[in-house]
Protein backbone atom coordinates (compact mmCIF):
# COMPACT_ATOMS: atom_id res chain seq x y z
CA UNK A 1 0.00 0.00 0.00
CA UNK A 2 1.38 3.14 -0.94
CA UNK A 3 1.45 5.86 2.65
CA UNK A 4 0.80 9.29 2.77
CA UNK A 5 0.34 12.44 4.54
CA UNK A 6 -2.65 14.59 4.99
CA UNK A 7 -1.77 17.99 7.05
CA UNK A 8 -4.29 19.77 9.67
CA UNK A 9 -3.38 22.66 11.71
CA UNK A 10 -3.35 20.45 15.00
CA UNK A 11 -1.08 17.67 12.97
CA UNK A 12 -0.14 15.37 10.30
CA UNK A 13 -2.52 12.31 9.45
CA UNK A 14 -0.36 9.20 8.05
CA UNK A 15 -2.86 6.60 6.32
CA UNK A 16 -2.24 4.04 3.36
CA UNK A 17 -4.32 3.36 -0.01
CA UNK A 18 -4.28 0.65 -2.39
CA UNK A 19 -5.87 1.06 -5.69
CA UNK A 20 -7.37 -1.07 -8.09
CA UNK A 21 -9.33 0.49 -10.64
CA UNK A 22 -12.45 3.13 -9.79
CA UNK A 23 -15.20 0.25 -10.54
CA UNK A 24 -14.66 -1.67 -7.44
CA UNK A 25 -15.59 -0.76 -3.85
CA UNK A 26 -13.53 1.50 -1.65
CA UNK A 27 -13.07 -0.47 1.85
CA UNK A 28 -12.48 2.16 4.54
CA UNK A 29 -10.41 0.84 7.56
CA UNK A 30 -10.87 2.84 10.62
CA UNK A 31 -9.23 1.15 13.35
CA UNK A 32 -10.14 1.89 17.63
CA UNK A 33 -8.46 3.75 20.13
CA UNK A 34 -4.93 3.10 20.77
CA UNK A 35 -5.11 1.13 17.95
CA UNK A 36 -3.09 1.76 14.67
CA UNK A 37 -3.23 0.63 10.97
CA UNK A 38 -1.45 -2.32 11.88
CA UNK A 39 -5.18 -3.85 13.44
CA UNK A 40 -6.50 -4.37 9.97
CA UNK A 41 -3.31 -5.93 8.49
CA UNK A 42 -5.44 -9.38 7.86
CA UNK A 43 -7.50 -7.59 6.16
CA UNK A 44 -5.45 -5.95 3.95
CA UNK A 45 -4.03 -9.23 2.83
CA UNK A 46 -7.16 -10.52 1.95
CA UNK A 47 -8.30 -7.64 -0.10
CA UNK A 48 -5.34 -6.15 -1.17
CA UNK A 49 -5.71 -6.43 -5.10
CA UNK A 50 -9.52 -7.38 -5.20
CA UNK A 51 -10.98 -3.91 -3.88
CA UNK A 52 -9.62 -0.45 -3.22
CA UNK A 53 -8.29 0.36 0.07
CA UNK A 54 -7.70 2.69 2.60
CA UNK A 55 -6.62 2.61 6.31
CA UNK A 56 -4.92 5.54 8.71
CA UNK A 57 -3.21 6.22 12.07
CA UNK A 58 -5.97 7.96 13.43
CA UNK A 59 -5.22 11.46 14.64
CA UNK A 60 -2.75 11.31 17.75
CA UNK A 61 -1.83 7.57 16.92
CA UNK A 62 0.87 5.72 15.97
CA UNK A 63 2.77 7.75 12.93
CA UNK A 64 -0.17 10.36 12.92
CA UNK A 65 1.73 11.99 16.18
CA UNK A 66 2.90 14.83 17.36
CA UNK A 67 -1.00 15.62 17.38
CA UNK A 68 -3.13 18.16 19.44
CA UNK A 69 -5.81 16.18 21.26
CA UNK A 70 -8.17 18.29 21.39
CA UNK A 71 -10.08 17.81 18.21
CA UNK A 72 -13.87 16.90 18.64
CA UNK A 73 -15.20 13.58 16.71
CA UNK A 74 -16.54 15.78 14.31
CA UNK A 75 -13.17 17.36 13.42
CA UNK A 76 -11.93 14.07 12.79
CA UNK A 77 -14.39 12.38 10.95
CA UNK A 78 -14.02 15.92 8.69
CA UNK A 79 -10.31 15.07 8.32
CA UNK A 80 -11.17 11.95 7.30
CA UNK A 81 -13.48 13.41 4.75
CA UNK A 82 -11.60 15.66 3.09
CA UNK A 83 -8.71 13.09 2.58
CA UNK A 84 -11.66 10.83 0.61
CA UNK A 85 -12.17 13.79 -1.12
CA UNK A 86 -8.49 13.96 -2.39
CA UNK A 87 -8.16 11.03 -3.00
CA UNK A 88 -11.14 10.51 -5.25
CA UNK A 89 -12.99 8.22 -2.99
CA UNK A 90 -16.78 7.92 -3.59
CA UNK A 91 -19.17 5.68 -2.18
CA UNK A 92 -17.19 4.25 0.55
CA UNK A 93 -17.82 1.10 2.83
CA UNK A 94 -16.73 1.96 6.38
CA UNK A 95 -15.04 -0.77 7.64
CA UNK A 96 -14.92 0.76 11.89
CA UNK A 97 -13.44 -1.17 14.48
CA UNK A 98 -14.80 0.59 18.50
CA UNK A 99 -13.55 4.36 17.90
CA UNK A 100 -13.19 3.58 14.44
CA UNK A 101 -17.28 2.61 14.33
CA UNK A 102 -18.17 5.72 16.14
CA UNK A 103 -16.27 7.54 13.44
CA UNK A 104 -18.15 5.97 10.93
CA UNK A 105 -21.35 6.66 12.67
CA UNK A 106 -20.14 10.57 12.68
CA UNK A 107 -19.49 10.29 9.12
CA UNK A 108 -22.84 9.01 7.89
CA UNK A 109 -24.53 11.72 9.96
CA UNK A 110 -22.13 14.68 8.72
CA UNK A 111 -22.33 13.32 5.66
CA UNK A 112 -25.60 11.90 4.45
CA UNK A 113 -25.94 9.58 1.06
CA UNK A 114 -22.25 9.23 0.73
CA UNK A 115 -21.46 5.90 2.43
CA UNK A 116 -22.69 3.17 0.36
CA UNK A 117 -22.53 0.87 3.75
CA UNK A 118 -20.99 0.91 7.04
CA UNK A 119 -19.84 -2.85 8.72
CA UNK A 120 -18.99 -1.88 12.80
CA UNK A 121 -17.02 -4.06 14.35
CA UNK A 122 -17.15 -4.67 18.45
CA UNK A 123 -17.98 -0.65 18.17
CA UNK A 124 -21.14 0.70 19.85
CA UNK A 125 -24.25 2.63 18.78
CA UNK A 126 -23.91 7.00 18.90
CA UNK A 127 -27.82 7.61 19.86
CA UNK A 128 -27.68 8.91 23.40
CA UNK A 129 -31.23 6.85 24.00
CA UNK A 130 -28.93 3.67 24.31
CA UNK A 131 -27.02 5.08 26.86
CA UNK A 132 -27.73 5.35 31.29
CA UNK A 133 -26.74 8.60 32.82
CA UNK A 134 -23.80 7.42 34.35
CA UNK A 135 -21.73 5.52 31.67
CA UNK A 136 -21.85 8.92 30.03
CA UNK A 137 -20.59 10.48 32.75
CA UNK A 138 -17.94 8.05 33.89
CA UNK A 139 -16.61 8.26 30.13
CA UNK A 140 -15.69 12.40 31.11
CA UNK A 141 -13.93 11.44 34.19
CA UNK A 142 -11.38 8.36 33.08
CA UNK A 143 -7.83 9.82 33.31
CA UNK A 144 -7.58 9.71 37.26
CA UNK A 145 -8.71 6.30 37.03
CA UNK A 146 -6.29 4.99 34.15
CA UNK A 147 -3.18 7.03 35.84
CA UNK A 148 -3.69 5.31 39.27
CA UNK A 149 -2.81 2.05 37.48
CA UNK A 150 0.80 0.20 37.09
CA UNK A 151 1.98 0.86 33.77
CA UNK A 152 3.01 -3.04 33.71
CA UNK A 153 -0.42 -3.67 34.65
CA UNK A 154 -2.37 -1.21 32.51
CA UNK A 155 -0.53 -2.57 29.07
CA UNK A 156 -1.60 -6.12 30.77
CA UNK A 157 -5.04 -5.58 30.65
CA UNK A 158 -5.11 -3.51 27.86
CA UNK A 159 -4.16 -6.42 26.16
CA UNK A 160 -5.60 -9.18 27.60
CA UNK A 161 -8.82 -7.11 27.92
CA UNK A 162 -8.99 -6.98 24.24
CA UNK A 163 -7.49 -10.17 22.54
CA UNK A 164 -7.95 -13.35 22.88
CA UNK A 165 -5.79 -14.90 20.84
CA UNK A 166 -2.05 -14.75 20.61
CA UNK A 167 -1.77 -13.15 17.74
CA UNK A 168 -4.16 -10.45 18.42
CA UNK A 169 -2.19 -9.92 22.06
CA UNK A 170 1.29 -9.25 20.26
CA UNK A 171 -0.59 -7.40 18.15
CA UNK A 172 -1.86 -4.76 21.16
CA UNK A 173 1.43 -5.18 22.91
CA UNK A 174 2.94 -4.04 20.01
CA UNK A 175 0.19 -0.81 20.10
CA UNK A 176 0.97 -0.34 23.72
CA UNK A 177 4.80 -0.16 23.30
CA UNK A 178 4.48 2.92 21.27
CA UNK A 179 3.36 4.73 24.08
CA UNK A 180 4.43 6.19 27.36
CA UNK A 181 2.21 5.76 30.47
CA UNK A 182 1.32 9.49 30.16
CA UNK A 183 0.91 9.33 26.29
CA UNK A 184 -1.51 6.43 26.42
CA UNK A 185 -4.04 7.50 29.40
CA UNK A 186 -3.81 10.69 27.74
CA UNK A 187 -4.98 9.40 24.59
CA UNK A 188 -7.37 7.36 26.07
CA UNK A 189 -8.81 10.21 28.26
CA UNK A 190 -9.04 11.92 25.10
CA UNK A 191 -10.84 9.46 23.27
CA UNK A 192 -13.47 8.44 25.86
CA UNK A 193 -13.90 12.68 26.58
CA UNK A 194 -14.54 13.00 22.51
CA UNK A 195 -16.91 9.98 22.33
CA UNK A 196 -19.02 11.36 25.85
CA UNK A 197 -19.35 14.92 24.10
CA UNK A 198 -20.25 13.29 20.73
CA UNK A 199 -22.99 10.82 22.55
CA UNK A 200 -24.38 14.07 24.78
CA UNK A 201 -24.55 15.92 21.37
CA UNK A 202 -27.97 14.32 20.86
CA UNK A 203 -27.71 13.68 16.79
CA UNK A 204 -30.22 11.58 15.33
CA UNK A 205 -27.15 9.24 13.87
CA UNK A 206 -29.99 7.69 11.43
CA UNK A 207 -27.75 5.05 9.18
CA UNK A 208 -28.85 5.37 5.87
CA UNK A 209 -27.27 3.19 4.42
CA UNK A 210 -26.67 -0.89 4.56
CA UNK A 211 -25.45 -1.74 7.44
CA UNK A 212 -24.39 -5.07 9.92
CA UNK A 213 -22.69 -5.22 13.44
CA UNK A 214 -19.82 -7.86 14.05
CA UNK A 215 -19.08 -8.88 17.85
CA UNK A 216 -16.97 -10.92 19.33
CA UNK A 217 -18.50 -13.64 21.41
CA UNK A 218 -15.61 -13.03 24.10
CA UNK A 219 -15.26 -9.02 24.11
CA UNK A 220 -14.99 -7.78 27.69
CA UNK A 221 -14.67 -4.40 26.68
CA UNK A 222 -17.31 -2.46 28.87
CA UNK A 223 -21.05 -3.45 27.82
CA UNK A 224 -20.01 -3.52 23.89
CA UNK A 225 -22.02 -6.89 24.11
CA UNK A 226 -24.86 -5.75 25.61
CA UNK A 227 -25.06 -2.70 23.59
CA UNK A 228 -25.04 -4.83 20.14
CA UNK A 229 -27.83 -6.53 21.73
CA UNK A 230 -29.80 -3.16 21.82
CA UNK A 231 -28.55 -1.71 18.84
CA UNK A 232 -29.83 -4.69 16.86
CA UNK A 233 -33.27 -4.84 18.21
CA UNK A 234 -33.83 -1.17 18.61
CA UNK A 235 -32.44 0.02 15.00
CA UNK A 236 -33.17 -3.74 13.03
CA UNK A 237 -29.58 -4.20 11.69
CA UNK A 238 -28.25 -7.73 11.68
CA UNK A 239 -25.69 -8.32 14.35
CA UNK A 240 -22.90 -11.55 13.71
CA UNK A 241 -21.37 -13.47 16.95
CA UNK A 242 -17.80 -14.32 16.22
CA UNK A 243 -17.00 -17.28 18.28
CA UNK A 244 -13.41 -17.28 19.92
CA UNK A 245 -13.35 -13.60 19.35
CA UNK A 246 -12.86 -10.75 22.02
CA UNK A 247 -12.99 -6.88 21.58
CA UNK A 248 -10.58 -7.15 18.39
CA UNK A 249 -12.13 -9.61 16.65
CA UNK A 250 -11.36 -8.81 13.37
CA UNK A 251 -7.38 -10.42 14.85
CA UNK A 252 -9.10 -12.61 16.81
CA UNK A 253 -10.82 -14.87 14.14
CA UNK A 254 -10.08 -13.01 10.39
CA UNK A 255 -11.57 -15.73 8.48
CA UNK A 256 -14.88 -15.44 9.81
CA UNK A 257 -14.76 -11.37 9.87
CA UNK A 258 -13.39 -11.33 5.99
CA UNK A 259 -15.65 -13.79 4.64
CA UNK A 260 -18.50 -11.02 6.67
CA UNK A 261 -16.91 -8.06 4.80
CA UNK A 262 -17.05 -10.28 1.27
CA UNK A 263 -20.57 -11.39 1.84
CA UNK A 264 -21.30 -7.66 2.63
CA UNK A 265 -19.62 -5.84 -0.17
CA UNK A 266 -20.94 -8.87 -2.78
CA UNK A 267 -24.37 -7.92 -1.63
CA UNK A 268 -24.40 -4.34 -1.97
CA UNK A 269 -22.25 -3.96 -5.19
Amino acid sequence: MEQKVFETPKGNIVYWISKVNEEKPWLIFLPGLTADHRLFDKQVEFFEGTYNLFVWDAPAHALSRPFDLNYTLEEKTAWLADILNLEGITKPILVGQSMGGYVSQMFIELYPGVASGFISIDSAPLKRVYYPNWEVKFLYKTKGMYMSIPWSLLKKWGTAGTTVTPYGRSLMSAFMADYTKEEYCSLADAGYNMLARAIDARRPYQIDCPCILICGKKDMAGDVKVFNRRWEKGDNLKLYWIEGAGHNSNTDRPEEVNALISSFVEEIS
